[in-house]
């Protein structure tokens, strides 16, 4: 594992290792046992996307463990005025121990982990959002135990977050069933793949997708970056919501999980929301520990 630039690029064992490791991080963290293990190391962290989670989670986490994390706005950065990426990459390579990327094109981290010479990290692309869902997984076995044999559901549109969703649910045996529009279906390829490992089913009944599932998960309908589809989309999800309905379908015991932030009374109603807070707001923590198990993983020397 030399870099996390999308989830199908890790094994089943290291997904299970980044797990297992942040449950340890987040056991220490909550007793008060330091964990200063990248100590003298800097991650570099590049946003061409705005976050709240992102990047509160990234230099948090870098600080408990006992590095420093240096914020790179594309402003900041030659980047942004022109800069070939692989320029920037052989730079930053030699100031720093590790990059964290949020930013557009996956071909981008690509060619940063490229030419960097030091790990990376996709902290989100319009193709995948890895870190989310080694953090929804971590949430999922917190709650349920284990992660082989559960019934997920994602309900909207078939984006990052899905594409994300899927890769990691070929690797870790669980079932998901995506609901979306026919004109917002997540990456063929991926679906192909999905679908030849068994794991997969895609439909636009988001009640069928519900149907006994042991994790109903959605998100936002327009992704940053989509603010001009907002109104059509708006049309187009206007029957995928999660709301008490809906939930009905799902198993007794069902959580929701949301990567946030959310839409409330779009993509899913107020009322679930805060039936279900717990779930989401303790998979948004572990966006902290996922993701410093991450570094420790490709950092620590």
């Amino acid at each position: 594992m030399k870099h996390l630039l999308k989830l199908g690029d890790l094994s089943s064992t290291e997904i299970n290792e980044i797990l297992n490791l942040a449950d340890q991080l987040k056991y220490e963290l909550k007793n008060g046992i330091p964990h200063e293990v990248l100590k003298g190391q800097t991650l570099g962290m590049i946003f061409t996307k705005a976050s709240t989670r992102t990047r509160v989670s990234f230099e948090t986490g870098i600080y408990q463990l006992g590095g420093n994390g240096l914020f790179l706005s594309s402003a900041d950065l030659q980047l942004g005025r022109g800069e070939p990426i692989k320029d920037t990459a052989r730079v930053l390579g030699r100031y720093l121990n590790g990059i964290m990327i949020r930013t557009f094109k996956q071909s981008d981290v690509e060619e940063l982990a490229e030419y960097s010479g030091i790990p990376v990290i996709n902290g989100l692309t319009d193709y995948c959002h890895p870190c989310q869902v080694l953090a929804d997984f971590m949430t999922i076995r917190e709650i349920k135990g284990s992660l082989k044999g559960l019934k997920l559901c994602f309900i909207g549109d078939g984006n990052n977050m899905a594409n994300s969703l899927i890769a990691g649910c070929i690797k870790t045996g669980m079932k998901i069933f995506v609901a979306c529009p026919k004109n917002h279906m997540p990456d063929k390829n991926l679906c192909e793949e999905g679908k030849k490992a068994n794991i997969l089913t895609i439909t636009d009944n988001p009640f069928e997708a519900a149907e006994k599932a042991d994790v109903v998960y959605t998100d936002v309908w327009a992704s940053m970056g989509q603010e001009k589809e907002a109104q059509q989309r708006a049309k187009d999800f206007k029957n995928f919501q999660v709301n008490a309905e809906l939930m009905k379908k799902a198993d007794k015991e069902a959580i929701v999980l949301h990567c946030l932030p959310a839409h409330r009374n779009e993509e899913i109603t107020d009322e679930v929301l805060e039936k279900h807070a717990a779930e989401i707001f303790e998979e948004a923590e572990n966006r902290l520990h996922a993701q410093k198990a991450v570094m420790v993983k490709l950092m620590k020397k």
